[in-house]
Formats: C-alpha cells, sequence, structure tokens
C-alpha cells in the first residue's frame, strides 16, 4: 500500500472535511469483506466516528444471518487513527465485544508503537488469537492458512 506524503494526506484531510459538510455519507474505515474465506479487511484512514461502525456493523451482521462464518480480520494502515471523540471508541469497544467470540486470527499491519502492543495487550480479551506483520503479504498468507496449523506463540518464544 503506498503511502500519502505530507501534501496529500492535507488534501485527504481537506476532501474529507468538505464530503462531511455536504453530509455524503464517507467513512473513515474502509471495510471489504471477503465472503468466500470468511476474511474482514479494515483500513482506518483517519479518526474512528460512531458512523463507522454503524455501517461495518451492518455489513458484518447482514452476512452473518444469512450462514457466513467471519473467520479472521486484517487491520492495514499507515498508523493507528484513534477514534474521533468518546462516541467512537465506545462504538468500537462494542463492535469488539459483539464479534470477536466470532473471529479466529486478527492481522494488524500498521506503524506505531500501538500498532506492535496491541497483540500482546488485547488477546486476553479476545478469543481471537492477534498477530502484529510489517507487510500486507504475510498478514494475508498467516490468515488464510489453515487453522489447524496454526497454535499461539507462547510469551517465553517471542523473547528467546
Amino acid at each position: 500500500m503506498k503511502r500519502l506524503s505530507g501534501q496529500h494526506e492535507i488534501a485527504v484531510h481537506r476532501a474529507y472535511a468538505v464530503l462531511k459538510c455536504n453530509n455524503q455519507g464517507f467513512t473513515m474505515l474502509k471495510h471489504e469483506l471477503r465472503a468466500e474465506d470468511g476474511i474482514l479487511i479494515l483500513r482506518p484512514l483517519m479518526a474512528l466516528e460512531v458512523s463507522d461502525f454503524t455501517s461495518l456493523t451492518k455489513v458484518v451482521d447482514a452476512y452473518l444471518d444469512r450462514g457466513g462464518k467471519l473467520r479472521c480480520v486484517l487491520i492495514s494502515g499507515k498508523s493507528f487513527p484513534g477514534w474521533e471523540n468518546l462516541d467512537g471508541l465506545i462504538a468500537h469497544l462494542k463492535f469488539i465485544r459483539d464479534h470477536h467470540f466470532r473471529i479466529e486470527k486478527v492481522a494488524i499491519v500498521a506503524d506505531g508503537l500501538i500498532a506492535r502492543v496491541l497483540p500482546s495487550v488485547a488477546r486476553h480479551f479476545v478469543h481471537a488469537q492477534l498477530e502484529h506483520f510489517e507487510e500486507e503479504g504475510s498478514a494475508m498468507r498467516w490468515l488464510e492458512g489453515a487453522p489447524e496449523l496454526d497454535r499461539p506463540i507462547l510469551d517465553e518464544e517471542r523473547f528467546s
């Protein structure tokens, strides 16, 4: 995924502001649900809002209601953008609460301390295996791999 230069990032922020003012329904969390293999791809662009999770929940719940299985999630972005406000954080936590037990694996591809530390912290609260990757190709190979071949990496193995 190509990174935006500072000038392009400013242009994206401006375009977002214009779209938001015009009420065009632009979302800060791009999502793609690969129904054939149950992989949800999330690409956070800017601070996440309630509307991002409202939109995401509709898509995911409709898929699950049709008998789909949400096996894996790929979260990919330059860095974690945070939340627009407390309501955005609460909407995010509700989405996790309502869906984490259905997900086997979560791969995070992003720069920054939060992206690297999140798997170690989150694995205490969610059902899924979480891993941080430096690039999307490795993350997808891990997600697409056979679940029976995966095993959690013990903390002792991480630091040896």
